[in-house]
């Protein structure tokens, strides 16, 4: 399939099928990475208006789908979700057979009611399968408090009514620090173990690493998606394709923290001690990570301690989680409990098993209650353990401690994709059209939100995801925040370079994720990063979300820009995850890398020719500013940590510094556009004289001299 119309659609055929692309937020062209602009194939277009349920089959089938579309509003009473901004007046349409009385009102959360006044409208009435139906404009006042609400309507006896959501019109949090600046760690939590670790960083490892540089004076530590994988071996290895975004990797869990190890028997202790002395080797070596084998055994461990008796107080705070959590956590722990006897792909999945509430599954509920209230339980462990890693990063210092990490989305047959389907779209994927780092585009292989019916749903899904991570943290950062706005849909069996975008209600989604923030105290980091319309940066900014910038990408036509050019509400770093650390960088790694895998569409030379080039623009810079003396005079070190100085001349508010920056690590943690072809996520922290421990960090000669460079370059306590 090429770029561009096929041969074998009219025109008439040709802009039909375009027309109704656009009448349901489909794209029909769209601007490559390098500004040319690309039209959609039409097989591209009737592939995602398929997952959307629209037919665009004939003509005359377009034709009905187009006028579908357009009575679709007058079909309701209500909109299925109505989204305001606090302070503002937000129209509401309602639809009525012509001439009816009608009276809408609002129940707010708090049980207050709040009337709402009709503002004249003009729209002629429509006639809607025989019955005249008019359409009469209601006003949210502006004095609804933030919050849940509900929007109601009684037309001659005729009840409906809809979610109605009071968003701020700017995130508080982020006005809180907006004379401040924070610098502080960033981290792939797994990747960081301690002599206690049992192979694999954990919470205990996360409350450690906050102390500690909360001690240094930092004033964050952003962490991977710590979201959950399969229930048991084998698990996947990107945090980035998670089986749900709602709930907790269980493989994070310190199994020595958990208070029913106290009251082990001696046979039971020496079991967990022997599982946990072999997983202790692990933490010193430099090569792979096993998360099969560290869950395996945290697994046989953790078993042991779910047959401990739990005292009174903890037995009703786990009740009391179980029942704050509610039907989100059943359905996690239920496909848990399956998962551990279904293996993927099993026919039962397509079948009997094929969501939460088919006859089968209500049966197993009961048949696996036990399975079904351990997996709950892990959720438990994870929550109270994340509790206690935020309560040491605030007092340690930081001032606002633990970011967590928000997924873009869910792996297939994933736990989320099975009790979600609902508002999920089928036989599409997400990805990321071609740019200049994966010139073949991504496919991330992850199920989509259909807007319609998330709309439908009034965003329940999304809310309680969002509540769920933000519960015991002081920020979250969101990956490729640009999918709230638009995702790159690909459909079933085509390349990543032909797919296109789908638009989303940013308004909605945005304003929520601003509410759910608010509430819990918490900022948002938004990834805004890749290609993006210019205007969404500005949107983002109007709504108190920070943006990211990365030292490498901040350039424009004269080449990279000044320091006092960076944006002030913003999370600036020398590097991502998605990069070598930058003593790799430097070296080239990222380009000897992607040729050895064939990632590349032009000669290696003039690969290496080009990052030669705009490392030298950016070396020159630092020199300008005399943050590095002439070529010849300094070391990678000294590179690393004028790089890092320079960022402490920009205006931003947040200062990001790797962790793989501080220990001079210069493997790569993940190659986009890659599956297994490199290890991806499996690399430990490591230095130049081999594993670097969270037992020796503070003393580690390399991370004292980068953690001092950037504190003497930031005034105290800005």
């Amino acid at each position: 399939m090429a770029d561009g119309m096929h041969h074998n659609s009219s025109p008439g055929t040709a802009a039909l099928l375009r027309e109704l692309a656009a009448a349901h937020g489909v794209g029909t062209s769209y601007w490559g990475w390098d500004g040319v602009e690309r039209s959609v194939a039409d097989n591209t277009l009737r592939g995602v208006l398929a997952a959307l349920g629209v037919p665009a089959g004939e003509p005359d089938e377009m034709e009905r789908s187009l006028a579908e579309a357009e009575l679709a509003p007058w079909r309701r009473l209500l909109p299925p979700v109505a989204v305001a901004r606090e302070g503002q007046e937000l129209p509401v349409n309602v639809h009525v057979p012509h001439g009816s009385p009608v009276k809408v009102w609002i129940a707010a959360e708090d049980g207050t009611r709040y009337e709402v006044a009709q503002r004249d409208n003009w729209d002629a009435p429509v006639d809607l399968d025989g019955v005249l139906t008019g359409r009469a404009t209601f006003v949210v006042p502006g004095r609804v408090p933030l919050g849940w609400h509900t929007l109601l309507a009684d037309n001659d006896g005729t009840l409906a009514q809809c979610p109605l959501i009071v968003t701020p019109r700017r995130l508080g949090t982020t006005e809180a620090l907006a004379g401040r600046r924070n610098w502080g760690l960033t981290a792939q939590l797994y990747s960081v173990r301690s002599s206690r670790s049992w192979g694999i960083g954990d919470f205990a490892d996360l409350a450690d690493l906050a102390t500690l540089t909360g001690q240094e004076g930092a004033g964050f530590l952003l962490v991977n998606p710590l979201h959950a994988a399969e229930p048991r071996p084998p698990v996947e290895d990107s945090p980035y394709l998670p089986t749900t975004r709602r709930f907790f990797n269980p493989l994070y869990l310190r199994v020595e923290e958990i208070p029913e190890y106290g009251y082990l028997d001696p046979k039971g202790r020496a079991e967990v001690e022997r599982l946990a002395s072999r997983q202790h080797a692990a933490n010193h070596t430099t090569g792979l990570l096993d998360r099969n084998g560290s869950f395996g055994a945290k697994l046989a461990a953790l078993e042991l301690l779910f047959a401990v008796p739990r005292g009174p107080a903890r037995t009703l705070a786990f009740a009391e989680f179980c029942t704050g959590q509610g039907q989100g956590l059943d359905d996690y722990a239920l496909w848990c409990a399956l998962a551990e006897k279904l293996p993927p792909g099993a026919p039962q999945w397509a079948a009997e098993a094929s969501a939460p509430d088919t006859a089968y599954c209500r049966e197993q509920r009961a048949l696996l209650a036990g399975r079904i209230e351990f997996h709950r339980w892990l959720q438990w462990l994870c929550d109270q353990q994340l509790e206690a890693a935020q309560r040491s990063a605030r007092r340690a210092g930081m001032e606002i401690g633990v970011i967590h990490d928000l997924a873009v989305g869910v792996k297939p047959g994933g736990s989320d994709d099975w009790s979600l389907a609902g508002v999920l779209a089928r036989d599409v994927t997400v990805g990321a059209p071609p740019d200049m780092f994966n010139q073949q585009g991504q496919n991330w292989t992850q199920p989509p939100w259909h807007p319609g019916r998330l709309a439908e749903s009034g965003y329940a899904a999304y809310r309680d995801m969002l509540r769920t991570v933000l519960r015991h943290a002081g920020g979250v950062r969101v990956d490729h925040i640009l999918g709230l706005f638009r995702l790159w849909w690909i459909p079933a069996g085509a390349g990543p370079e032909h797919g296109t975008y789908v638009y989303y209600d940013h308004e909605a989604l945005i304003g929520i994720l601003a509410l759910e923030a608010q509430r819990a105290g918490a900022i948002v980091i938004g990834e805004d990063l890749g290609v993006f319309e210019p205007w969404v940066r500005d949107y983002l900014a109007e709504r108190g979300i920070f943006g990211t910038s990365i030292l490498w990408f901040e350039h424009d036509a004269d080449g990279p820009i000044p320091p006092e050019r960076y944006r002030q509400q913003c999370l600036t770093s020398v590097n991502t995850h998605d990069l070598p650390p930058t003593a790799g960088y430097l070296a080239g790694e990222h380009v000897t890398l992607r040729e050895s895998l064939g990632l590349l569409r032009r000669p290696v030379e003039e690969e290496r020719a080009e990052a030669a080039a705009e490392q030298q623009a950016v070396l020159g810079l630092l020199r300008e500013r005399g943050l590095l003396p002439e070529p010849g005079h300094v070391d990678v070190q000294g590179t690393v940590e004028a790089l890092y100085a320079f960022t402490t001349l920009t205006p931003s508010s947040l200062l990001g510094v790797a962790l793989v920056d501080a220990v001079g690590e210069t493997r790569t943690q993940n190659q986009p556009g890659t599956s297994t072809e490199y290890p991806n996520w499996r690399i430990p922290l490591a230095g130049p004289r081999g594993a670097v421990l969270l037992d020796a960090l503070q003393a580690d000669p390399r991370f004292r001299s980068l953690v001092g460079a950037i504190r003497s370059a930031l005034p105290a306590h800005e």
